[in-house]
């Protein structure tokens, strides 16, 4: 297969050159972005460089599986085009990848090799309309029969509802007394089998992320034994390690977005001349472009770790603080951005035909599927307390100043760590305690880089910037009062009535 053995660089190189071709020489990217999916000539473009090769095994003619090499791939994308960049982002870590590691060898001949050859594309279905984040109470249920299962049930919100050629469903067994299994299993489906075929209801009309579509599924399929997942114990804990990887690879398609709301903000804050020199001149201007920079040196942080730990080598299912922490922080360094970059771009910036104003729609989501960040920010302070708790430790400080992920970026948090934690901490401060978490383990991930050679301006700059953030979220911790909602609020408080 052609690219099978190029160098990364070269494989990127040739990945960028197509991307260059399709959208800014046949096409106008900024024209498609108004438009619903690609037209299949861009598509065939891109495709033929076959990127998802970065997620197919070896011996199936792959590239390998190499994390450093997924993410290089995410973030090319993302440079040009996020919504392109989430769909390999979810044909690499929600189906490949899944596939790669626990997938049958009868199934793995067949779809790897018709991935390359025929540019399928593959998705992952967990969400029901009942059940969003509740995935354990899933209603999708299956069956065992002499040949295989039979699944039933329904899913939405896939991304490439009825574009993806194969799926990965979670069901859990139906144990025929009205009860559902507690664990969850996994099955691949190929909707080329008229059995296999799931059902698209609906085409929901997202705001933003145009190129992928997304709707209802309806699911009354029967697939062969073979094309069972095997979780390495249970279905639950396979599930986690999926969702965890997944999450480690965010930092992928979040780094070619950031770089390039940074790219283009310093290009028109250089360009663009307000009185006597440009806006760069502008002190608030600096400061607002320092925090992309700090994003960008963050989310190089995470990108670096991610290739380290997330490969399906290892197991992830109880890597939760880290996996949390980098998808929190850095969909949230994504949205940031995306709105530091229109700020300074001006009314220009607020067209859905520039980067920016389609940065801000298009990264806006990420903030809440595979767990919204509230939820995620607010297990990572869990896990902490938890090990607090365990220790007999009431002070913050001291509990991360001994903690592997936080132990050599805590001391540069000291002064505004220093305080104890109560028992009882509402969730609105679980979330606030998660933030902080979250820089401090994600700003070790840039030290180590810096140990390496990353070089010091960005990392001081980072480091001032995440000083700044864990400073005004631990005097929110410390105010003990905090509103609450009125829910019949309408009795004396029509403002016409005080004029």
């Amino acid at each position: 297969m052609k690219g099978a053995k190029e160098e990364l660089a070269v494989f990127i190189a040739r990945f960028n050159q197509a991307l260059k071709q399709v959208f800014h020489e046949q096409q106008d990217i900024n024209k498609l972005s108004h438009d619903r999916g690609l037209p299949p000539e861009v598509w065939r473009g891109i495709m033929d460089t076959h990127p998802l090769a970065v997620a197919v095994p070896t011996e199936y003619g792959g590239r390998g599986c190499i994390v450093k090499e997924c993410l290089s791939l995410l973030s090319a994308a993302s440079y040009e085009s996020l919504p392109l960049s989430l769909t390999f982002g979810i044909n690499i870590a929600l189906f490949l990848e899944p596939l790669a590691k626990y997938g049958d060898n009868t199934i793995k001949e067949e779809i790897f090799p018709d991935f390359l050859a025929s540019h399928r594309m593959g998705g992952l279905m967990i969400t029901e309309p009942d059940y969003g984040s509740d995935a354990l109470n899933m209603r999708t249920s299956y069956q065992a029969t002499d040949t295989g299962y039979t699944i039933n049930g329904r899913k939405h919100w896939q991304g490439l509802t009825g574009q993806a050629d194969y799926w990965l469903v979670a069901a859990r067994k139906d144990l025929e007394n009205g009860e559902l299994a507690r664990d969850v299993d996994f099955f691949v489906t190929n909707n080329a089998d008229e059995k296999q075929r799931i059902e698209v209801e609906s085409l929901y009309s997202n705001l933003g992320l145009y190129m992928i579509p997304y709707g209802m599924n309806v699911i009354n399929v029967e697939v062969p034994k073979d094309q069972r997942l095997q979780p390495e114990s249970t279905g639950i804990k396979m599930m986690l390690d999926i969702l965890h990887r997944s999450r480690l690879q965010f930092p992928g398609m979040g780094m070619g977005f950031i770089k390039r709301m940074l790219d283009e903000a310093l290009q028109h804050c250089t360009t663009r001349m307000v009185g006597a020199g440009n806006l760069l001149a502008l002190d608030s201007v600096q400061f607002q472009l320092s925090r992309i920079q700090t994003a960008f040196t963050l989310c190089s942080g995470m990108c670096a770790r991610s290739s380290d730990i997330s490969g399906i080598e290892h197991n992830l299912a109880t890597e939760g603080l880290e996996a949390n922490s980098m998808k929190a922080l850095v969909t949230d360094l994504m949205q940031e951005s995306a709105q530091l970059c229109l700020q300074v771009s001006g009314a220009n910036g607020y067209k859905i035909s520039h980067i920016a104003g389609r940065g801000i729609v298009d990264s806006r989501p990420f903030q809440i599927f595979e767990g919204s960040n509230e939820m995620l920010y607010t297990q990572i302070a869990e896990i902490v307390l938890k090990r607090m708790k365990k220790q007999k430790e009431s002070s913050l400080y001291q509990s991360l100043s001994t903690f592997a992920p936080t132990e050599k970026s805590a001391p540069h948090f000291r002064e505004n760590l220093q305080f104890i934690l109560s028992d009882n901490l509402p969730q609105r401060k679980l979330v606030d305690l998660g933030k902080i978490i979250a820089r401090i383990v994600n700003m070790q991930y840039v030290i180590n880089m810096q140990e390496k050679g990353f070089r010091n301006d960005l990392v001081k700059n980072c480091l001032y910037n995440m000083q700044l953030d864990v400073a005004q979220l631990a005097s929110n911790l410390s105010l003990h009062n905090h509103a609450e909602l009125v829910v019949a609020y309408q009795g004396e408080s029509d403002w016409l009535d005080f004029s």
